[in-house]
């Protein structure tokens, strides 16, 4: 989650982290050729899942619908599913746009978050938007959210049975927008999605399938400003999804 992720990071100033993905690009670009190559060769082997059953449904991708949107929100402002709804200051549902060709999704709200209402608001989300500036994008053309709307308390991990009653509105969230890509965003929320327990080091770079949605691995900004050398990994994981958004 943003704000857990994000505790007792230090780093570069802005500028300096920008900077760093810049140059990341330029010196790796001979790399996501090759990254990009794996991405769509094919020949990578596909990240293991459980059971069809076990996962929730997306049906096929109808239109993007923003009244659909609206509904799950509504919902979700009541919900009281898990004991964490008893606890959020308020529900950080999402934001962007609602026929966003790509939505990154994180893990959790973390304090911030909570206070605010919106997704990734710490060090960790400006950097997730310097990531999609440099990608030529803004945050209003991209939509974010996280797989629980609901902060959990001291900023644990989320537990499997919280997952479990928030995990269907995600599921709601992306039938209304519709993308053609998903950037999972760390370890947690890319296991989750995919149901694997395969390490992010060996999801990341290139796509895998989400119900009929191409869906992309990539280290949490959280982990970027406490590893600053991983930034051209995450710079060579977002240039395949320029490729095919370019497309």
């Amino acid at each position: 989650m943003s704000g857990r992720d994000a505790e007792g990071t230090g780093g570069p100033g802005a500028r300096g982290e920008l900077l760093d993905i810049v140059r990341a690009a330029r010196r790796s670009l001979i790399a996501q050729i090759g990254v990009a190559n794996r991405g769509h060769g094919g020949s990578a082997k596909s990240a293991p899942r459980r059971s069809e059953a076990s996962r929730p449904k997306i049906s096929c991708r109808p239109a993007g619908s923003p009244d659909g949107l609206a509904a799950v929100r509504e919902e979700m402002e009541r919900c009281h599913r898990c004991p964490l709804g008893k606890g959020r200051k308020n529900l950080v549902f999402g934001e962007g746009n609602p026929h966003a060709d790509l939505v990154f999704v994180g893990e959790a709200p973390g304090a911030d978050e909570d206070e605010q209402g919106r997704p990734f608001v710490e060090r960790a989300g400006q950097l997730l938007t310097k990531i999609i500036v440099a990608m030529g994008l803004k945050r209003e053309d991209v939509y974010i959210c996280n797989i629980l709307k609901c902060r959990p308390p001291g900023n644990r991990n989320p537990q499997p049975d919280e997952i479990a009653a928030c995990e269907p509105y995600l599921v709601r969230q992306l039938q209304a927008i519709s993308p053609k890509f998903i950037c999972a965003l760390g370890s947690f929320a890319a296991r989750t999605l995919l149901k694997t327990e395969s390490p992010i080091t060996t999801l990341r770079g290139r796509f895998h399938d989400y119900h009929g949605i191409r869906l992309m691995p990539t280290y949490h900004p959280a982990y970027l400003l406490r590893n600053p050398g991983a930034k051209k990994l995450v710079w060579q994981d977002v240039q395949i999804i320029m490729k095919e958004l370019e497309a």
